[in-house]
């Protein structure tokens, strides 16, 4: 059994409990999923299930989507709602002062990772030291957020609900902690639901009681994010023995950026652009 499956993930199960599910409902071992959502988050969550487990990396390096809602006047220790109260403020702000602090954090922006992430720090994930109490300094890191609109501002409740593009690797509540921050009264994240990933919107999703075979898509949806070079016989021959091909052969595709090969509607191969030749980085019979 191989395939993909684009999960509508519910509040209060983490992406592993997903994954878990998945197996039993489909009786089968092998299966991952692609970005991890936190317990808390809903939305678009990839999996994959036989052979698409091996392109599930693919998935998750586009941009992503999300809906999120602020509360500004309260910072946690975790950034969101789950955490402790750390600090309350009594300044306010308006939809004006949010609408133009917003423009400074489109672009490539500086995130230090939150405690409560899975980023190794002295090969130990964060979220284990934070549960001890502990808090180390961590690497800052370079993410791209290519949108951010305010849709919606209530000023009595200090409440707002934000549109996000932004690169994989990004983490909404630090950028909701920064903007309010930014802003003066500290905020912190409430809600999240991922609404666009890997390709896929909300309208591709089933709900985990909607999974079962009839919902499985094919192994080629895990990189429909990847730019796609339909192969002839020969040349997807040599395709399936992970054979070099010549670099003509994907146009203008960057130097070492990736491509997805196919025969028809068939995933063969990821190749990778290396100089004047394509080179394997995954073969789906290999």
């Amino acid at each position: 059994m191989d395939g993909v499956l684009i999960i509508d993930k519910p509040a209060g199960m983490t992406s592993h409990d997903v994954v878990d599910e998945v197996r039993a409902r489909l009786r089968t071992k092998k299966v991952g999923h692609a970005g991890t959502l936190d317990p808390d988050a809903t939305g678009l969550l990839i999996v994959g299930v036989g052979k698409a487990t091996r392109f599930l990396a693919y998935a998750q390096t586009g941009p992503k989507r999300y809906w999120a809602q602020a509360r500004f006047g309260l910072t946690t220790s975790t950034q969101d709602a789950s955490g402790e109260v750390v600090e309350q403020s009594d300044a306010r702000v308006t939809e004006d002062q949010v609408r133009a602090a917003l423009d400074r954090f489109v672009g490539t922006i500086s995130q230090v990772p939150p405690m409560v992430s899975a980023v190794k720090v002295g090969g130990e994930r964060l979220y284990r030291k934070a549960r001890r109490g502990e808090e180390v300094d961590r690497p800052v890191r370079e993410v791209e957020i290519y949108s951010l609109e305010l849709t919606s501002f209530d000023g009595g409740a200090q409440m707002a609900e934000l549109d996000i593009t932004c690169s994989g690797g990004t983490y909404v509540r630090t950028l909701i902690h920064d903007l309010g921050a930014a802003l003066g009264p500290g905020a912190h994240m409430t809600a999240l639901r991922r609404t666009e990933t890997g390709g896929f919107g909300t309208g591709d999703a089933v709900t985990l009681e909607g999974v079962g075979p009839e919902a499985l898509r094919p192994v080629a949806e895990a990189v429909r994010a990847l730019a796609t070079i339909e192969l002839d016989a020969d040349a997807a021959a040599d395709v399936v023995h992970g054979r070099k091909l010549p670099a003509t052969l994907a146009g203008d595709l960057p130097e070492g950026e990736v491509a997805a090969l196919a025969r028809g509607q068939e995933l063969l191969a990821v190749y990778r652009r290396a100089g004047s030749e394509l080179v394997a980085d995954r073969v789906v019979g290999r």
